[in-house]
């Protein structure tokens, strides 16, 4: 455990260790345990920043179930950029998902609704219903850090229980060779999609904590 004494600029620091370990954790189901290299994870780290905040703030969405949404909407994009793993691998891969995260970048960077290189102010982080009266606002990085901590704990386990699966043992097989796991009858497109699907879905929800370790713009910078 951590002692709650300690300075705030140690829990500030804390909570990027976190962030960042779930976007690892997540990258590993895709490169260490499926052997597809993605080079576009900075654009569905974005994408769950961006999109928690847009919709807590424009469809007044709480926290949560933002967060997941986000989740989500990283996991969709990366089943799109996925699609092409069938048939590139290795450099002319990592072009492609580079040319994906440059891609969200210049968008982000251009579009009116994301702010644009000024960017867009993040909300306070209300694990409640304002809407209701319902609030449960997490000001300090010590509170954010208890929840941090939680979110971190369950995409670990979840990633280890991916692993002990039917999808996980196909992850690795093709990892270890496509002819192989091929013939074997896994679908490659399938689970190709679904690595990167959810290898994204974990750099959304990083990426949507991100966002909330301290009040600030959500900037073009910030992500590259």
């Amino acid at each position: 455990s951590i002692p709650l004494y300690l300075p705030e600029y140690i829990f500030y620091l804390l909570n990027l260790m976190l962030v960042h370990a779930i976007i690892v954790v997540g990258y590993n189901i895709l490169a260490g345990n499926t052997g597809q290299i993605s080079l576009g994870h900075a654009g569905f780290f974005a994408i769950g920043a961006y999109g928690t905040t847009l919709l807590i703030e424009k469809l007044g969405i709480p926290f949560i179930p933002a967060l997941v949404l986000s989740g989500f909407i990283a996991a969709f994009f990366g089943f799109i950029v996925g699609l092409p793993a069938l048939k590139l691998e290795g450099p002319y891969l990592s072009i492609a998902t580079l040319a994906f995260g440059l891609a969200i970048m210049h968008v982000i960077g251009h579009v009116e609704m994301f702010g644009g290189r000024t960017g867009i102010e993040t909300p306070p982080l209300d694990l409640g219903i304002p809407q209701w009266g319902l609030g449960c606002v997490l000001s300090s990085d010590t509170q954010k850090y208890w929840l941090f901590l939680i979110v971190a704990i369950l995409m670990v386990v979840g990633a280890r229980n991916i692993m002990k699966t039917r999808v996980g043992r196909s992850f690795s097989a093709i990892r270890d060779s496509t002819i192989a796991a091929e013939v074997t009858g896994i679908n490659l497109l399938a689970y190709k999609t679904l690595a990167f699907a959810v290898s994204a879905f974990y750099a959304g929800i990083a990426g949507g904590l991100f966002g909330f370790v301290l009040p600030q713009s959500l900037t073009v910078p910030l992500f590259v």
